[in-house]
């Protein structure tokens, strides 16, 4: 784990992110909150692609809570089937499609505590909803941004609350909106877990990690 890098490093690597990718966006695809909130809570041990493909079809019929109820489980099944943990992801699906009918009106909060007390929605959901359908500068920590957090000192810590605290502490308030992204696509492109491309890093200067790639 590397030490918590002084403000005036991160200002500059965060600067430098925004000049390469002013508007980073999020990968995976959706029509509103509702379809944002069921993509996240499926993409949990999956990759964004892989839900993209089971999701197109999908929110094209049931991109509302009452449509995924009328759609129902099975159906729900059918289109889900190739995305690990599907069987228990679409009965949480439909759980939280009725909790937003009957408690929400059929909307999708735009608190935390709401969010988080829906079937099959962690903090890490709930954050990723928040930010990019509320642009609340929530932060959605994620594997890579665990992983670049430590690596970089950009924002170490021991677990996901803790690298959340310290993007929440470190990263300058102007750039908070954007950082997870930003530190997501990162991870996912460049700063890769078992091989980082080091020579086309735009923070390669900045960065303390003593094992680069050439």
């Amino acid at each position: 784990m590397a030490r918590q890098l002084d403000y005036h490093t991160i200002r500059e690597i965060f600067r430098r992110f925004q000049a390469a990718e002013p508007e980073p966006k999020g990968e995976l695809e959706h029509v509103n909150a509702y379809t944002l909130l069921v993509a996240v809570a499926l993409s949990a041990q999956a990759t964004d692609a892989g839900v993209n493909r089971a999701t197109r079809d999908l929110f094209r019929i049931a991109d509302t809570p009452q449509k995924m109820l009328d759609l129902g489980e099975e159906a729900l099944i059918d289109h889900i089937k190739t995305i690990g943990l599907f069987r228990n992801k679409a009965r949480n699906v439909m759980k939280l499609s009725r909790i937003l009918v009957e408690d929400y009106g059929g909307e999708v909060p735009s608190s935390r505590a709401a969010l988080q007390s829906l079937p099959g929605v962690g903090r890490k959901t709930a954050n990723v909803v928040l930010n990019m359908w509320f642009r609340i500068p929530a932060q959605a920590v994620d594997t890579h941004i665990f992983r670049i957090g430590n690596r970089t000192g950009i924002c170490p810590g021991k677990d996901v609350d803790t690298v959340e605290r310290a993007i929440e502490d470190h990263v300058p308030a102007e750039f908070q909106l954007h950082a997870h992204h930003w530190l997501i696509l990162h991870g996912r492109y460049v700063c890769v877990a078992r091989k980082p491309k080091c020579g086309i890093c735009l923070i390669r200067d900045l960065c303390p990690y003593e094992e680069k790639t050439i």
